[in-house]
């Protein structure tokens, strides 16, 4: 006994040994990648050329089979939605056995029957699987399309299509494809009212007999069936099927723009931005690059390991989930990067997925990420392979994207030989960076403010992906609200009116720079309408203000002019030192967004002022003065970083534009009832 003790703490102190041997700190080899023997589903083709698949499978009482017409596809026009239409007439019933009896029966033999507008599909138990397929073939070879039917079908679509006109996620994939691919393209148009109501009951007929083919057709079954007998079942109900011409179809090329921009859809009921970095591509399962493709993607955002989704899930918090994608198509097909996020952070995003598609196009990804990147795809695959459904899929994919025979067997292979520069290269070249379509469906008072910093130019479309204008960036005041509340809220912010009203003087002096020459601004004020201001330059008064309750004038460059009608008469009406008490009696105009947040608007004789609609502060003011021209400018001056003085809190950072200059002013010091005298005012 002790001798077999021994002999394990050997064999333990053994192991340790050499696990202390191996460097951690490398990340080990890919072992080969593992064999896997796909099984070769049983091949056979009607006369009529209907081409079947059968798969058997003996581990469950179950069959599935499958009908997959390949039609490439056609574009629908005026007449969009007719598909659908189609695909849901279709098993209503044949021109053999009522919709009751269909319905019915289907319900007793526990089976699934349903269809498309180019496919049909079946499951049931082995037992009543021959009655399964017979009912399943009837319906989609002897169609009855009646009016009471088809009827049905426009009121559901209809429907379905007024639930989802506030659906910011639905218009937003509706408008990113039509922008995409075009609207004449099949991928780029959508079902709407108009395109329903063009359609009869005659066209539904007369898609079905151009598109319902059998020489462009596959059957697959799969499951607990003998092939010798499904066989002669298939070729009595599929064999009278007559063949017709295969359809052809031209497509318009589908383009990028030739640089950067934004599409933006305003939607005011949104209470998030769809973003989406959007550009098409041209990819084929026989690409070379094409697991290298799929293997970028999966590294930039196929999933909760994708970078998009830690940069603006789990680092921002911008979103619940932020995703890429990118397919093979024989037809066309696109890259994208989506999320749904908060409004206030719409421009961040768009930020942080550029920033994320240009790394990856500028820097290799690292030996873990690809190594993750791999395991997924590896692992799924062997998964896949071990369902009954897996064998018949691939054989259609070989058949429908002309690859070779082998193509399953070597996908492993083909995965493991991706290497890092591999990855870099098909960034490069299917996620665009300087020629993309970044498509954001949201708010626009909430929103475009800041998205236009960003830099993109902005175009404009309506819900139907139509060119529209730049939408208003205002929304209406709520009712009962008045300026005596707004006024109310503002005093309450900056300290009460019992504060407010213990003030006689107020003296404050700013600096500012203008092309590198400092400025200081000296306002002094007394109650109730006493003011005056002073920029000097380098010690020398440049610009003087002055009233003294009575008169006043203002100075400059040694011209001095007198304050005369309506200038003098304002001057005179001001009642209080701090004026916005006086803006009780006048008029709320609108409400609009002030960097990121929004700001009610008030008028007063001769200027415009902004209120922050959450903490009550005045953020903003829009002076109207006539130039030495007759016409009329706009002076906007912005009030922020708000300090407290004495109980009382006053802007420290007032920006005012004056034409093509910007005077940013920093307030250095403000004093209350001191430093003010009669002699300020003369």
């Amino acid at each position: 006994m002790k001798t077999k003790i021994y002999s394990i703490i050997t064999i333990l102190f053994l192991s340790l040994s050499i696990s202390a041997q191996v460097d951690r700190t490398q990340i080990p080899e890919s072992g080969p990648a593992p064999k896997i023997n796909l099984g070769t589903p049983k091949k056979f083709t009607l006369k009529n050329g209907l081409q079947v698949l059968v798969v058997e499978n003996h581990k469950l009482p179950r069959v599935s089979v499958t009908l997959d017409i390949d039609n490439p596809p056609m574009p629908k026009g005026d007449k969009k939605g007719i598909e659908s239409l189609l695909g849901g007439m279709l098993g209503t019933g044949s021109t053999n056995i009522s919709k009751e009896k269909f319905d019915t029966e289907v319900d007793y033999l526990g089976a699934n029957i349903s269809f498309g507008s180019e496919s049909a599909f079946a499951s049931s138990l082995s037992k009543y699987f021959p009655r399964v397929l017979e009912l399943m073939a009837d319906a989609a070879l002897n169609p009855i399309f009646t009016q009471e039917e088809f009827d049905k079908q426009i009121k559901q679509s209809l429907d379905a299509i007024k639930s989802n006109e506030s659906s910011v996620a639905a218009i937003a994939g509706r408008v990113d494809r039509l922008l995409t691919y075009g609207k004449n393209h099949p991928y780029g148009e959508f079902t709407s009212e108009k395109t329903l109501k063009n359609i009869s009951l005659q066209d539904v007929k007369n898609l079905y007999n151009k598109t319902f083919k059998p020489n462009n057709a596959y059957l697959v079954i799969i499951g607990d069936v003998k092939y010798k007998k499904v066989k002669k079942q298939i070729k009595s109900l599929f064999g009278k099927w007559q063949k017709g011409d295969i359809l052809k179809v031209d497509y318009p090329e589908v383009k990028n723009p030739n640089s950067t921009e934004i599409n933006f859809i305003n939607m005011p009921n949104a209470v998030q931005s769809e973003v989406a970095v959007i550009n098409a591509v041209k990819l084929n399962k026989n690409d070379k690059d094409y697991y290298a493709a799929l293997l970028a993607n999966q590294v930039l955002g196929g999933g909760g390991t994708g970078r998009v989704f830690k940069n603006l899930r789990e680092d921002k918090a911008y979103t619940y989930g932020a995703y890429s994608g990118i397919r093979a198509d024989r037809y066309a097909s696109r890259f994208k990067a989506s999320a749904s996020v908060r409004n206030m952070v719409t421009d961040s995003s768009v930020v942080e997925f550029m920033k994320e598609i240009k790394k990856i196009r500028t820097e290799k990804v690292t030996a873990k990420e690809l190594e993750i990147a791999k395991a997924k795809y590896v692992g799924n695959f062997v998964r896949n392979v071990e369902k009954p459904t897996t064998i018949a899929s691939y054989a259609l994919d070989i058949l429908q994207n002309n690859l070779p025979k082998d193509y399953y067997k070597n996908y492993l292979q083909n995965i493991n030989a991706v290497t890092l520069e591999d990855v870099q290269n098909a960034a490069k070249k299917y996620f665009s960076y300087n020629n993309t379509r970044i498509v954001v469906t949201g708010k626009g008072i909430d929103v475009l403010e800041n998205l236009e910093k960003i830099g993109y130019p902005i175009k404009y479309f309506d819900k139907e992906g139509n060119p529209s204008q730049k939408p208003e960036m205002t929304i209406p005041v709520p009712k009962g609200m008045t300026a005596q509340n707004v006024i109310d809220k503002y005093i309450k912010a900056i300290g009460g009116k019992d504060n407010i009203m213990t003030i006689k003087t107020v003296m404050m002096t700013a600096n500012a720079t203008i092309q590198g020459t400092p400025l200081v601004l000296t306002s002094k004020s007394a109650a109730p309408n006493k003011s005056s201001q002073v920029v000097s330059v380098m010690g020398q008064v440049f610009q003087k203000s002055v009233f003294d309750g009575e008169k006043g004038y203002s100075e400059a460059r040694g011209q001095r002019k007198e304050m005369t009608g309506k200038e003098l008469e304002t001057a005179k009406s001001k009642k209080f030192i701090i004026e916005d008490f006086d803006y009780a009696n006048g008029e709320l105009l609108r409400i609009e967004p002030i960097n990121g947040k929004k700001a009610i608007v008030l008028k007063h004789i001769n200027k415009e002022v902004f209120y922050d609609l959450n903490s009550g502060l005045k953020v903003k003011e829009v002076k109207i003065v006539k130039r030495p021209d007759g016409k009329e400018m706009k002076i906007p001056t912005l009030f922020s970083d708000y300090k407290e003085i004495n109980g009382i809190k006053f802007p420290y950072k007032i920006d005012q534009k004056n034409g093509p200059m910007t005077l940013n002013f920093v307030v250095q010091e403000i004093k209350i009832n001191e430093g003010v005298t009669d002699e300020d005012f003369k």
